[in-house]
């Protein structure tokens, strides 16, 4: 019954098997400041943190997308680019950088 067991893919960004922690470092920024750009956009209050952060979203979605290696870090990098982007239209809408 062993050939019956499934087993989930392993979810890497390091998909041709060699490491990359700078191009996985840069996916993980973008994700992070693509996420808080995009929730706080929701929050007409807080615009320069939207409008920050979608910035950095962006310029290191960018850069990570320059020096990216695999599909996966282009598939994750793109996503999360588009909500930093989102991010940052949007607080831009509501104020801009400075206030």
């Amino acid at each position: 019954m062993a050939q019956t067991v499934r087993r989930m893919p392993a979810l890497t960004l390091n998909t041709d098997g060699h490491p990359h922690p700078r191009e996985n470092t840069l996916v993980g920024l973008t994700v992070v400041f693509g996420l808080l750009a995009f929730i706080s956009s929701f929050f007409h209050s807080v615009h320069m943190l939207s409008s920050w952060t979608g910035l950095a979203g962006v310029v290191t979605g960018l850069w990570s997308q320059f020096v990216s290696v695999t599909t996966a870090e282009r598939f994750v990098t793109v996503i999360a680019l588009g909500a930093a982007a989102f991010g940052l239209g949007i607080g831009l809408a509501h104020g801009g950088l400075i206030g």
